[in-house]
């Protein structure tokens, strides 16, 4: 809205955000309202590695699966998708089809290691 201006100001202590003694920041717009923004608190070190190695590990899990998949006699030739539309099949049983799924399998598995070397030291 034109002429309506946001001023942030320090809240005062009774609304301060229980728990971690930090003061929340009060924004005031221009039209009297008043909304209070909590200040983040940090995420435990703990628990970022946790999300890190989970995230790797699926990714590689994801990666695997996927390059593997054309290639195997089971989930790609007889799959059950590609038996019902027969065009479909056609189009999945050619080689650059199959590499270029198994390509983004491997495309998936180098962003976990990545990923993984990435965050190794910190």
């Amino acid at each position: 809205m034109p002429g309506s201006a946001v001023e942030l100001v320090s809240a005062p202590e009774s609304e301060a955000t229980p728990g971690n003694g930090a003061p929340a920041a009060v924004a005031v717009g221009g039209n009297g309202r008043q909304g209070v923004r909590h200040t983040g608190q940090r995420i435990p070190r703990w628990l970022e590695r946790a999300e890190l190695f989970l995230r790797v590990l699926l990714r590689m899990y994801i990666g695997l699966a996927v390059c593997y998949a054309p290639w195997s006699r089971m989930f790609w030739d007889q799959n059950p998708l590609f038996l019902q539309f027969p065009t479909l099949s056609i189009y999945a049983a050619n080689g650059a089809v199959r590499g270029v799924v198994s390509g983004l399998g491997l495309l998936n598995l180098w962003i976990a290691f990545q990923d993984a070397f990435r965050h190794r030291d910190g």
